[in-house]
């Protein structure tokens, strides 16, 4: 079984060079992937399902194709589009995935997370985070009108990226200790998470072998994606 891994695209109504190689990826992995689990953050907001943009319109279409043909698709939230619900996985044929989701492959344990809940140094966003996952935040934001809905997002954005360009970089990476500590509470031999968008494979020190982090790229000028089957795995750039 072959199996792909991607996350953080980003995908929004302003780059249609994105949405566009995200809909030729799923065109050209239908037929050799069987599964792909997209990892959160494929989009740069989500306000609702009912949302009918179109972007949200091109990419349902190519999900649902790509299902149809045979792909199976499983998606976690990321920070971005954590409102993403059952309609749109219904109307699309994806399966929605908790955060983190473990399953086992050829004798392997591997988990998958999109990745924020191992960045505990950023207090401020953890904190945040709670906030807004809460069902009290969520019900209240979701009936509110599209319009206002899109306002609360606009502004919630700039907050963040203002934010982000005030934080010492190193508090917005995993921290290595909760990582670890993940690794021997779940006893897995592989985690693959984004988030961070600084693609890499780590190696750690196991009982008995290597364990191996894969982190995630995000998507701009090139995209990423990881690749795993019985006999290899590959973290691969390609241009977009």
């Amino acid at each position: 079984m072959n199996l792909g891994f991607i996350s953080d695209l980003h995908l929004s109504e302003t780059d249609t060079s994105l949405t566009n190689a995200f809909v030729d990826f799923l065109k050209s992995h239908s037929s050799n992937l069987d599964q792909l689990y997209i990892l959160g953050d494929l989009y740069e907001v989500w306000i609702g399902d009912d949302d009918s943009s179109s972007l949200i319109t091109s990419t349902k279409n190519a999900l649902s194709k790509a299902s149809k043909a045979g792909l199976e698709i499983f998606f976690i939230h990321g920070n971005r589009d954590f409102l993403l619900d059952s309609s749109f996985a219904e109307s699309t044929g994806i399966s929605l995935l908790p955060d983190p989701f473990f399953f086992d492959y050829f004798g392997k344990k591997i988990a998958l997370s999109h990745g924020d809940m191992f960045c505990v140094d950023d207090t401020e966003y953890q904190t945040f985070k709670k906030q807004v996952r809460s069902p009290k935040w969520k019900t209240e934001f979701l009936n509110k009108s599209l319009v206002e809905r899109k306002s609360i997002a606009s502004s919630m954005r700039d907050a963040s990226k203002k934010n982000s360009s005030q934080k010492d970089l190193m508090i917005m990476d995993v921290n290595t200790n909760e990582v670890t500590s993940f690794f021997d509470k779940h006893d897995i031999d592989l985690l693959i998470h984004g988030h961070t968008h600084k693609p890499n494979i780590h190696e750690l020190d196991g009982k008995n072998s290597k364990l191996k982090r894969v982190v995630l790229g995000d998507w701009d000028k090139t995209g990423w994606c990881f690749y795993l089957d019985s006999t290899s795995q590959n973290l691969e750039e390609f241009k977009i």
